[in-house]
């Protein structure tokens, strides 16, 4: 056999050259492979972290479940998990946390079991668990929380098994989304309790409906503040457009403001000018605007607003001689007629009703003289019209229409309420109440009972000159202002059938409130005898968001 040739060395000495290359960038490759952080440890596809100081950033690539126990770090923060993406089972035990934060689990596209068990939480972001839409068993079982929450249930959508046992689980609106879910998913959920409150506590959350949660509560918000003063506060609608009227008795006008579509505020629309101005009435009778304004001195008079000229002209004086001192107008409508009647509060003047005849308005009936009249309130009970008088000088007096008379008989009185300075009427589910205003001592919730008003419910007032009920939607509220106090608001109970208090508004010698709906929105109208008067939005908070 002859020797190799020169060429058959080279070849040689080039395949010892590739191999050497391949050799060394095999070993680079194993040399950049991640190891194992230091407080974990791995094997083939897992990984066990014990007392690590924070989330290791790096795992050897074939690792697909991770453990974590009596941890070092105190917070699990977003997106923790966004370098470990191939994560399938994720594990937390004997861990303390203060928060489990919003998307704390982002980035984990394969993940399907998570178990969160016998921890210390003290709070879950509601977004903590957004984005595990491949998660398949969830486990948070005996972790000493207040509550669980879960915002985005919607997105589990491949969830099979969700275990809650051993939490403090408190069925309040925190916990309604669990309810609802419950209902609406096939997944499987062990028989959890509830811890409270007293109205659900050791009750199954399997058998609770979501309608056992009353979870919308309301406030009124302050949104515009009107600088002015004003005594009374009217509402009206006039050719499809909402309307607002304030007697502003210092300025001497009844000053009129329309709701700004395009701003969201409410503008002025127009004035009437007019002497220590106490009322400006609005009263639409046949697609025809009319004023009503009541004055303390100068008497009182009635406007018509003028389509074509757009602006309001005096039409008629009111008989000076019986209204001397009105307090309080009432409109009204009994059998087709247009009436309205004016409290007078003065030693010689007269309450007196009028009636509107196709071309003015002219007396109709006085009431009763020398009684000093604060306020008149026209209501319907048992289908009949009726007028209740307020009055200085004596109990409050009920009228009732008599039909063949066409004229308002004394009725009754109400017994044991002298000095109420103004009443009115609000309905709850068909029965009447009145809420009854006392300056000082107690202001009074009354209601109808066939036969006569009884008491239902007392409030202490400390210089109240307006207890006014106020309805919004399926809400009834009352509010009670005050002179040396704040402003207090109460809303209706009806398991109890009494008022609850609601909130608190600061406004300065308040004297009337009134509500308007526009653009889908209700606002609270509070005038001011000594401050700006305000207007506040009525706002719905979901509280199981």
């Amino acid at each position: 056999m002859g020797r190799p040739g020169r060429g058959w060395r080279g070849g040689w000495t080039v395949l010892m050259w590739v191999a050497a290359v391949c050799l060394v960038l095999t070993d680079g490759r194993r040399s950049r492979q991640p190891r194992c952080p230091v407080g974990c440890t791995c094997t083939k596809d897992n990984a066990l972290c014990e007392n690590v100081r924070s989330v290791p950033h790096t795992f050897p690539s074939d690792v697909v479940s991770l453990s974590f126990v009596k941890s070092g770090f105190n917070e699990i923060s977003g997106a923790s998990f966004v370098h470990t993406p191939n994560l399938q089972l994720l594990l937390f035990t004997a861990n303390s946390f203060d928060l489990i934060d919003e998307d704390a689990f982002m980035g984990l596209a394969h993940l399907e079991y998570l178990f969160i068990e016998n921890n210390r939480i003290a709070s879950i972001s509601p977004f903590a668990f957004r984005g595990l839409k491949t998660l398949l068993h969830f486990s948070k079982t005996y972790n000493y929380t207040a509550f669980v929450v879960l915002n985005n249930q919607k997105g589990l959508k491949k969830l099979e098994r969700m275990d809650l046992r051993g939490n403090n689980l408190i069925c309040d609106c925190k916990l309604k989304w669990l309810v609802e879910w419950i209902h609406h998913t096939n997944a499987t959920l062990d028989q959890i309790y509830c811890s409270g409150p007293p109205i659900h506590q050791g009750k199954k959350i399997n058998d609770l409906l979501p309608h056992s949660f009353d979870c919308i509560t309301t406030e009124f918000a302050s949104y515009q503040l009107l600088r002015f003063e004003s005594i009374s506060v009217e509402t009206f609608t006039f050719g499809n457009e909402q309307y607002v009227v304030f007697a502003q008795p210092f300025a001497g006008t009844c000053n009129f403001l329309e709701w700004d579509h395009v701003e969201m505020t409410f503008r002025t629309y127009d004035t009437i000018q007019s002497t220590s101005t106490v009322v400006c009435k609005p009263m639409v009778i046949d697609n025809q605007l009319f004023v009503i304004v009541a004055q303390l001195f100068g008497g009182s008079h009635i406007y018509k607003r003028d389509s074509s000229a757009n602006k309001f002209i005096k039409i008629q004086d009111i008989d000076i001689l019986r209204i001397r001192k009105p307090n309080d107008i009432e409109t009204f409508v009994i059998d087709g007629e247009s009436f309205f009647v004016i409290a007078d509060s003065s030693k010689a003047g007269s309450t007196t009703v009028y009636k509107w005849n196709g071309i003015g308005f002219y007396s109709h009936q006085s009431l009763h003289p020398w009684y000093r009249d604060t306020d008149v309130e026209y209501l319907e009970i048992s289908n009949k019209p009726h007028l209740i008088l307020s009055s200085s000088s004596q109990r409050p007096v009920v009228y009732q229409w008599n039909r063949s008379q066409k004229k308002f008989d004394r009725r009754t009185d109400i017994p044991d309420m002298e000095d109420v300075f103004s009443i009115k009427h609000f309905r709850v589910k068909g029965e009447l109440f009145i809420c009854l205003t006392r300056y000082i001592g107690d202001s009074r919730v009354m209601r109808w009972d066939g036969a006569m008003f009884k008491e239902v419910q007392t409030f202490p007032s400390r210089g109240s000159m307006v207890f006014q009920p106020v309805s919004v939607g399926k809400w009834q509220y009352a509010i009670l202002g005050s002179d040396y106090s704040l402003t207090q608001v109460y809303q209706w109970d009806a398991k109890r059938g009494q008022f609850v208090p609601s909130q608190e508004l600061s406004i300065q010698a308040p004297r009337g409130f009134s509500v308007v709906s526009v653009d889908n929105r209700v606002f609270l109208l509070a005038s001011s005898f000594k401050g700006k008067t305000q207007i506040y939005e009525h706002l719905m908070i979901d509280l199981s968001d």
